[in-house]
């Protein structure tokens, strides 16, 4: 989005007041929990933010509906925690890198008119409109990032068609040399978008630290300190440009997979345990592997195609995919080799992904 300064003020005001009923309530949450072992519930939250609002008088210049929202997002938080799902909720902080609001859709307040965007309070704000806006809006969600760069996001709801049948089945090695072997042989390169940029981002956060020390010399609280702010809004630029490469790539290879094949067979990694290898771990989190499978997940769910996991206990790059014989295990050094039974040489990737697909299609069979 692209706000006047106005609209700017607005937006940093109903962030403001959004995280302060969500503080508010969660203190009186906690305090009740504490004396009764069971917290406090929506409605009654709800009916205490009229008193509130005559209290404190800026409460009432912003979105009524966002504050709103924010007290259902702290109820659902709670709802959760009891269910055992995460962790209890958090006091929100305004140093937090990524600061938003979300305000429903009721009486038209929410509406798409040509490259602008009509937000309860905001009135219209430019956007850039890649696409049309199709089915019924339910709410939108204004984000500002580190950058300085607004955003919003709209939840519509909408039907989604199946893609037609292709027949086809995938097997899928996820690596760090190569981001994706696949059973049909080709190899989809691992483009490594933190590493290209980290020559540029060192030199940028090294500034950033100077800069942090100087203020803190001369005594100058680092929100008002202006060059700070400044290197620190350039260095989030260049961590979100890295962050929509990555969503790119991993968004137009997620799609293409969808659309051209049934069935997709992927290994079941253990991203979090793989990530204690230190030597590994800035390769393993730079591709992005948990928010690849994400993507493929929800895509297949949408469109009606099937995700089979593979156990990651399976010895992929053990079995010949000729013949079935399993060969030994392998330092990861071995990159090709000749199965000791049939003399068929392999590429230990794609020989990998190839029984990925045999065992996920054997699971298939059994369910």
């Amino acid at each position: 989005m692209y706000p006047n300064k106005e609209q700017e003020v607005l937006i940093a005001k109903t962030i403001g007041c959004s995280r302060f009923v969500f503080n508010h309530f969660l203190s009186k949450w906690n305090d009740a929990y504490k004396k009764t072992g069971k917290g406090l519930t929506y409605s009654t939250c709800s009916s205490q933010l009229p008193q509130l609002k005559k209290e404190l008088v800026w409460l009432k210049e912003v979105d009524s509906i966002a504050i709103q929202s924010s007290l259902k997002n702290l109820a659902d938080a709670y709802s959760r925690f009891f269910k055992k799902q995460n962790k209890a909720p958090r006091f929100k902080s305004k140093n937090n890198k990524v600061q938003s609001y979300t305000t429903r859709h009721t009486n038209g307040n929410i509406a798409i008119m040509d490259n602008k965007i009509k937000l309860p309070k905001l009135g219209l704000v430019r956007f850039a409109k890649s696409r049309e806006v199709e089915g019924r809006i339910l709410h939108a969600t204004v984000r500002q990032n580190p950058s300085g760069t607004y955003f919003v996001s709209i939840l519509v709801e909408t039907d989604v068609q199946p893609l037609e049948k292709t027949k086809k089945a995938i097997g899928i090695d996820l690596g760090i040399t190569d981001f994706a072997v696949l059973s049909d042989h080709r190899k989809i390169d691992n483009n490594t978008f933190t590493s290209k940029m980290e020559k540029k981002l060192k030199r940028e956060q090294r500034k950033l630290s100077r800069r942090s020390l100087h203020a803190k010399k001369n005594g100058v609280n680092l929100l008002e300190a202006k060059n700070y702010q400044k290197q620190k809004r350039k260095v989030a630029r260049l961590h979100e440009k890295v962050m929509n490469q990555r969503n790119d790539f991993l968004n137009k290879l997620s799609t293409e997979l969808i659309k051209n094949h049934d069935t997709i067979c992927i290994e079941h990694l253990h991203t979090r345990g793989m990530l204690r290898n230190h030597k590994l771990a800035k390769s393993i989190a730079d591709v992005s592997w948990s928010a690849f499978i994400t993507k493929l997940e929800y895509k297949a769910k949408w469109y009606g195609k099937t995700i089979i996991r593979v156990s990651r206990w399976f010895p992929s790059s053990q079995i010949c995919s000729d013949c079935g014989h399993r060969d030994g295990k392998k330092a990861l050094s071995i990159r090709e080799w000749t199965c000791s039974n049939c003399h068929v040489q392999h590429d230990r990737d794609i020989n990998a992904s190839k029984n990925i697909l045999i065992e996920g299609l054997r699971i298939q069979a059994l369910v």
